[in-house]
């Protein structure tokens, strides 16, 4: 071995030790040291140090040291698994950029499969969403780009782009015979991760589209708001978590402790005690123990399973939609300088009950598939007993004339009306809806 591969290697070992050597006619400077490196893989370090000592030297360009074990480190960590990674300095302000709500780029949660970008889920409100991305797409090619052969970070800077400007996403989409062209306009990205709205009749809705930081917080506010719109009491509440792929474990351990009283919440097991956490729940009423639906589908992923197992293990909520996503596994953000990090996944994180989700995801306690519903035309009107001549009035109100009678078919009418609106644009809603007024009057009857 030459003294320069030497030198590199020592050097190397010097690296992965995290420890400071001395270099003196090729040994290290104390004893500890050298113990330490005797259960190290020299043969691999050599082998390593050779490939480092051919690029430097033999490569058609120059490329500087820090390039080469930039890349080395990045390769250590794309071979882990899909969520563990290098954050160079403008990955790891991207990140923390990101779980505060507001970056810049087409509004989707990606990841890679087959060498191509897939869509884990559009974010709500973005302009992905409303170009009609979905989950499951997979990407193949960015403008005329092939996305073959590219890094993930690679697809993601070619989508992230300046603002107003735009891209035509080529995508493969099962059930489709042909690729589909999406042109998406560029903009910045700002992400409200709950929104709340009123179903009628004491019924509210929740919609998380990912976890943030405040996302605890906001959705207490919200679920106080449709409180005091209700004259303070709810009757129930769908909890819609579909598409979003997950964010902050501190933010779904909230939301999840938002609805339950006591008991475990989730806990993480890993190689190291520092992985090994416990979140139980603390007594909270803000619901009221009023009934709970949540409504998952596979672009439901990492926090959003922990919330759904949760509720699930502990009965606390029906579980509606199709089988999640199935990513049950904790990353640590790791700085190693004030620029740069490791996102290095360091645990599994488990439900109540024990069970782990990772590879498998939440399976729903009511499958419900997304489906379309149509009205059937040409059925006409029933003949009913109210048409027939000579009918018997109902004794219920005497005095009441035919034109009363009109205006509370109307009434009726119109009160039906939002009910059928919401069956054609959101059929799981919709069945959410049902199954959630089902429950509340079963409480009721208790």
């Amino acid at each position: 071995m030459n003294a320069n591969l030497r030198t590199l290697l020592v050097l190397t070992i010097g690296l992965i030790l995290g420890i400071t050597l001395a270099i003196g006619q090729g040994v290290f400077a104390d004893k500890s040291a050298s113990k330490a490196t005797s259960a190290l893989p020299l043969d691999e370090l050599r082998s390593f140090t050779e490939v480092f000592s051919r690029i430097k030297k033999d490569y058609v360009e120059e490329v500087s040291d820090k390039t080469l074990l930039e890349n080395a480190i990045r390769g250590m960590l794309s071979g882990l698994d899909p969520h563990s990674s290098y954050l160079d300095p403008e990955h790891f302000k991207e990140l923390q950029v990101g779980t505060s709500g507001e970056f810049g780029g087409l509004g989707i949660e990606v990841g890679m499969e087959d060498g191509f970008v897939k869509v884990i889920s559009p974010i709500d409100d973005t302009p992905a969403q409303r170009a009609g991305v979905k989950a499951g797409d997979l990407v193949i090619r960015l403008d005329e780009k092939p996305v073959k052969g590219m890094t993930l970070h690679d697809a993601v800077k070619i989508m992230r782009g300046k603002v107003g400007t735009d891209i035509v996403l080529t995508i493969i989409r099962e059930g489709e015979e042909k690729p589909l062209k999406i042109t998406i306009t560029r903009d910045t990205i700002k992400v409200k991760s709950v929104r709340a709205r009123d179903l009628g009749d004491g019924f509210g809705y929740l919609r998380v589209s990912q976890f943030q930081s405040r996302t605890g917080e906001n959705l207490a506010e919200a679920i106080e708001k449709l409180k005091k719109d209700n004259d303070g009491k709810l009757n129930g509440l769908v909890l819609d978590l579909r598409n979003n792929p997950g964010g902050v474990l501190n933010a779904a351990v909230e939301v999840s402790d938002a609805f339950l009283e006591t008991g475990l919440i989730v806990y993480t097991q890993g190689r190291i005690a520092d992985s090994e956490m416990k979140f139980n729940a603390t007594p909270r009423r803000l619901l009221d123990g009023a009934p709970l639906v949540v409504l998952v589908n596979g672009g439901s992923a990492s926090a959003s399973e922990i919330v759904a197992g949760a509720l699930q293990d502990h009965k606390r909520a029906v579980i509606i939609g199709t089988r999640t996503f199935g990513k049950g596994s904790v990353q640590t953000i790791l700085p190693l300088n004030e620029k740069t990090a490791l996102k290095l996944t360091t645990a599994r994180y488990y439900t109540p009950s024990g069970r782990s989700i990772q590879a498998e995801g939440v399976t729903p306690d009511i499958i419900l598939e997304p489906l379309k519903l149509t009205k059937l035309e040409g059925m006409g009107e029933r003949v009913k007993e109210a048409d027939l001549s000579r009918h018997l009035d109902n004794g219920n109100s005497k005095t009441q004339n035919k034109d009363d009678k009109k205006d509370n078919e109307k009434d009726s009418k119109k009160k039906d009306e939002p009910e059928l609106s919401l069956a054609q644009r959101d059929y799981q809603l919709f069945e959410a809806l049902n199954v959630l007024k089902g429950m509340s009057i079963v409480l009721r009857q208790k």
